[in-house]
């Protein structure tokens, strides 16, 4: 029986690889035999992940710390990995932050940090891995968008991470357009709500809790590895004909 998840040889980059769901989606890609590039903003993080990883998987993990948002850097780590790994096959663009204020007092310098960290970022690193997929003739891109690529919420204070997640579905669509000819597909999934070091604070609001029941037909947050399967059909070479397609993982949310 063929496993179509089956990632042995290929070479898979993750962002926001310290922490949180970046681990998760690092940790589902190497249990599937890829080799792990992660990359995050803080080194002892990134080295503990490198090696949990290969504790518990037959595969190479190596670790970049890198700021996204110095976009002049990128371009350099993604040589080094390509030099490295001798190719990049996949890329999940995960790095994000969520800032949130009323719209009518949203500071300056936090609606310019979210978009730089959850759109900017996610264009430029999507551009150097792309011009490696291009030159081979093959790749999966993997934008995390979010169920707000799609709607916002009644508790508010989402108007910047609501307008960075709809231009991440509109990114997706636009490069899956472009680099369909490479034989790259490019899409985006959108998780509801899991718990991670950015939606911890988030999770024990009683205000945010009433409007999970009352908008999430299940009436829950996600669990973790429920991203997982939606995360290697992407990133699978069978996944061919499907791109330009934002997923979401919601338990319902967006049926509402």
């Amino acid at each position: 029986m063929e496993n179509y998840f089956d990632l042995t040889g290929q070479v898979a980059v993750v962002t926001g690889a310290s922490s949180g769901l970046g681990v998760q989606y690092a940790k589902a890609l190497a249990n599937q035999g890829a080799q792990i590039a992660l990359i995050a903003r803080r080194e002892e993080k990134l080295k503990a992940v490198k090696e949990e990883i290969e504790s518990s998987y037959d595969t190479t993990v190596r670790y970049y710390p890198l700021d996204l948002t110095e976009f002049d850097k990128i371009q350099g780590v993604v040589d080094q990995i390509e030099k490295d790994f001798g190719k990049i096959d996949i890329l999940v663009n995960n790095a994000g932050i969520a800032r949130g204020y009323l719209s009518k007092d949203f500071p300056q310098e936090d609606w310019l940090a979210m978009i730089n960290t959850n759109l900017n970022a996610v264009f430029f690193m999507a551009q150097s891995v792309g011009n490696v997929m291009i030159k081979n003739k093959y790749g999966r891109v993997i934008n995390i968008g979010s169920v707000h690529s799609n709607v916002s919420i009644p508790y508010g204070r989402l108007s910047a991470y609501v307008t960075t997640k709809f231009g991440v579905r509109g990114l997706t669509i636009a490069l899956a357009q472009e680099w369909a000819q490479y034989n790259i597909t490019v899409n985006a999934i959108g998780p509801a709500y899991f718990k991670s070091e950015m939606t911890e604070k988030l999770l024990d609001n009683e205000n945010f809790k009433g409007a999970v029941d009352a908008i999430c037909p299940m009436k829950r947050i996600g669990n973790p590895g429920e991203l997982n399967t939606t995360l290697l059909y992407f990133a699978s070479k069978h996944s061919s004909y499907t791109t330009g397609q934002l997923i979401t993982v919601d338990g319902g949310w967006t049926t509402v």
